[in-house]
């Protein structure tokens, strides 16, 4: 893979809650680089931090110390119009779909929503076309669900949705964290390969939460291992599959059915 420019760096990052001796080390002195159009899969069990680093990198936990630098320059998230400006090139998807929708709003008015932070103006047959074409890039029929309520809609259907949101925000930088963890199997090979088309059609930097290391492996370009707070390894997905340096690593690996065979690795 050619890598873009860096879109997103840290260095020795640390989230620690709490203090004295109630204090927990949740993410310890971690570094990261991200490039544009790169899909990064960061692997751990519940516990390792994973959730907590993808969080400080959103801007929604402020990190204890150390640097998040964001197209080369220090991340600076004080005041309201930066981070409004932050926000507008960072999207994410979360584990269960229906708790980021308003369940009081009907598809085509949270379809609608995406727009309005977008700052455009719209006739409404543009309005209605930009909508469809969303729809139709997750595999969805706009004329079936703009008059639904999410309750309506299946847990792949919302999940698929969230994608839609992701396709007409356009930003640079998703972070998706277990987006596969609370659909069928169906659903999540489909949610994957619709990441993949983000990255290759958008040339969208992907940040995939996950405890599995085998789905990160078919999805991601890169792979961070996760134990503890630490980064433990990282390195090329096939090649931190194929040659695994840490126990950690290698014990994940094992917890995965034939894993060679599934994914080809032979």
């Amino acid at each position: 893979m050619n890598k873009g420019n860096v879109l997103l760096r840290g260095e020795q990052v640390t989230k620690v809650f709490g203090y004295g001796k109630q204090k927990t080390v949740a993410v310890d002195q971690v570094d990261f680089t991200f490039h544009e159009g790169e899909i990064i899969s960061i692997v751990g069990e519940s516990g390792s931090g994973k959730t907590t680093l993808a969080k400080m990198m959103m801007g929604l936990l402020k990190e204890t110390s150390g640097q998040i630098e964001y197209r080369g320059k220090p991340r600076t998230l004080r005041r309201h119009k930066d981070r409004k400006n932050y926000w507008k090139d960072i999207q994410a998807i979360f584990q269960d779909p229906f708790s980021s929708f308003n369940q009081f709003y009907k598809v085509e008015k949270l379809l609608q929503d995406c727009l309005k932070l977008q700052g455009v103006t719209l006739s409404k047959a543009e309005e209605n076309e930009r909508m469809k074409e969303a729809c139709s890039f997750v595999n969805l029929k706009f004329e079936e669900l703009y008059n639904k309520y999410p309750f309506e809609l299946s847990g792949g259907q919302m999940q698929r949705l969230m994608i839609a949101r992701i396709f007409m925000l356009h930003p640079k930088l998703l972070i998706a964290d277990e987006p596969t963890s609370m659909v069928d199997a169906c659903s999540r090979s489909t949610i994957l390969d619709m990441l993949l088309k983000l990255r290759d059609e958008n040339k969208m930097t992907i940040i995939f939460i996950t405890h599995d290391v085998g789905l990160a492996y078919y999805v991601s370009d890169t792979l961070y291992i996760m134990e503890q707070g630490k980064v433990v390894e990282r390195g090329p997905a096939e090649e931190v599959i194929l040659h695994p340096q840490h126990d950690y690593t290698r014990q994940l690996i094992s917890d995965v059915p034939k894993i060679h065979e599934v994914w080809d690795l032979s």
